[in-house]
Formats: structure tokens, sequence, C-alpha cells
């Protein structure tokens, strides 16, 4: 089968940062389905991996956790899912990724592609939504209120692949008033259709502006960029006892700057669950039918942003290098071996 993949971790930049190999077809064993691939989006998790993480002796590693597709055969031990269903997934980051015309997946962590979508407009959705998802859900749970504090989420980074994905969650799934942080024309009009109630600029000071607002202290901070440069502000303008959430990785955090308001703060990876097992890990599998059903009612839309066919080395590489800039909006997504 085709991949993309590469042998030693680097910048995009160098030739062999990403390399058009082929690899033997994978065979589904037990709870795992074979799905061939259609369409594969990219995330900072990529990016982050291809630029630390080497593979093991002499084999290619393979990203990729995103992706659409038609599952091909199944384990013994699948219950779930048969061959020809339609399904996507984000994948598991312990195991080869998507980018590969032939994926092993174990089937609790898949959904049902929603009909509505295309395989592109469907792969940009299932890595983004968990994280959004299990932030607002398991981790902030954004259904118990903060006494005295405004029901409102603040998303920082809201036109970013789990912004976008989460100012449509929250206004679907809970009457929070949401307010999104952007900085540009264009990201501020994407994040307001999206439908936040507000969109204050996250290159300025955010505390002056939630007040300015004059709704009162967020109950909720959902951070999906930066954390390290707003961690101070957002110490200053969350409720007290109110809840902090981040996908990020900051290189140093002052979890003391939250102690005087008993803020509780929360890390979210939506790869937890597959990583060790859990036993709630077919949570992600019910994740992703509630997010195909949104979207083809309707109330959640795609989050793609820009087409790159077919799926190949040199299209990746412009993924990787748009997404590294920092300056994308939604999500770039490949499709087509």
């Amino acid at each position: 089968m085709k991949a993309i993949g590469y042998r030693t971790p680097g910048p995009i930049t160098d030739e062999a940062s990403l390399v058009d190999i082929e690899l033997s077809d994978p065979v589904p064993t037990g709870r795992d389905i074979l799905v061939q691939v259609r369409a594969v989006s990219v995330n900072p998790v990529d990016f982050k991996v291809r630029g630390s993480s080497a593979p093991e002796g002499d084999a290619w590693k393979v990203l990729g956790w995103d992706a659409s597709g038609v599952v091909v055969a199944t384990g013994p031990e699948t219950t779930l899912f048969k061959a020809g269903d339609k399904v996507f997934y984000a994948g598991s980051i312990i195991r080869p990724g998507t980018n590969a015309e032939l994926h092993l997946v174990d089937e609790r962590i898949v959904g049902r592609k929603p009909a509505s979508l295309d395989w592109a407009e469907a792969a940009a959705l299932p890595l983004t939504a968990l994280t959004a998802w299990e932030a607002l859900f398991d981790r902030l749970d954004v259904t118990k209120t903060v006494p005295g504090a405004a029901t409102a989420v603040l998303i920082i980074g809201g036109a970013g692949g789990v912004g976008s994905i989460a100012v449509q969650i929250a206004r679907q799934r809970t009457d929070l008033t949401v307010i999104a942080t952007a900085s540009r024309p264009e990201t501020l009009d994407w994040v307001r259709g999206l439908g936040a109630h507000h969109v204050i600029d996250h290159s300025k000071p955010l505390a002056p502006q939630i007040a300015d607002l004059g709704i009162g202290a967020p109950a909720f901070v959902f951070s999906t960029t930066h954390t390290e440069q707003h961690a101070g502000d957002v110490a200053e303008l969350i409720a007290p006892q109110g809840r902090f959430a981040f996908i990020d990785d900051p290189k140093t955090f002052d979890i003391m700057a939250f102690k005087r308001k008993s803020v509780s703060i929360h890390h979210e990876l939506m790869f937890t669950r597959s990583i060790y097992q859990t036993p709630d890990m077919d949570e992600q599998g019910r994740i992703l039918k509630a997010v195909a059903d949104l979207v083809d009612e309707g109330n959640i839309r795609t989050t793609l942003t820009e087409r790159l066919s077919p799926i190949n080395a040199v299209n990746l590489k412009r993924a990787h290098a748009s997404l590294e800039s920092g300056a994308t909006r939604g999500k770039v997504v490949l499709e087509g071996f």
C-alpha cells in the first residue's frame, strides 16, 4: 500500500521530513477494523511528533490522526462495523497513523461518517470534535454550574481546528454564552459565523475585554493555543471556583496564580482513552455518533477550509507548513491516493 512516512525527525523543510513509501497491507485482528482511507486532515500533533519522535529501528514512522474511509475487513472480535461501512475517526497516537491507503483502528473509537458530508468534509472533524467534546463535558463539566459565575465559556483560539468545532458544540449542546477569541478580520468573521455570541481579540489583553462585555466573570475557560501567553489574563478574568482546561504544551505554567480563586486546572488529550485502553474507551465512538447526528441534522458544519489532492508527501508537506505557521483557519484536508 502507498503511505507517507519518515525515518528521522526534523523540520518540514528537510527533504526527508515526509517521503512517499510502500508498505505491506495490514491485517485486522481482535477488535480492529481495516479502513481504506479516502481523506485525512492535519493537526498540530502531526508536526509535533514529526519534529521530535523517531521510529523504532529502521522502520518508517507514519503520521496522521484523522481519517474518513470505508471498512474493507474486520477482526474476529468486531461487533460494531462490517465491510462496506463508511466511517470517520481519529485513531491512536501509539499506533501507525492514517497517512496510508489502508489503516487499522480499534472499532471502539470509530464513528459512522456523517451522511451529509463528503470524505474531506468528514475527515476534518474527528480529532478536533473529540478534543472539544471531552474538554467541555468530561474535563470542564460545563453542565455543572459555578456559583455566582457567568454561565459562559471563553474559548481561546476560536478560529483554529479545535476552537472552530468547540464553538459549535458549545452553542448546540449547552446554554452557555460562548465567547471566542480571534485576531484577524477573516478569523473574526469565521468565528462569528460559527455562532459565537461574542468575539474578542487575543492579540490584546483578554481580561479588560471580558470586563467590557458586562456579563460577569466566566465560569469556564478553554484554551486551545498560546496558553502560556494568556494564563495571567485567565487567572484574572475567570470566576472564583471556575474551571480552566487547555490542550497545548506551555513551557511554563504558574498554577499558583489560580489558587486564590480555587480554580481547577484540567488537561485534555483525546488520545488518553486509547493509550491506556480505559474502560470507557468506547465513549469516543459514542461522541462521534453524536457529532455525526448533529452534522446530519444541520446543527454543526464541517470546519474544512482547504482541500489538497492527492494524499502524498508533497501535499502533506504543504499542509504541515501551513499549520506550523499558526495562521490557519479551520482544517486542511487531503483526499485521494
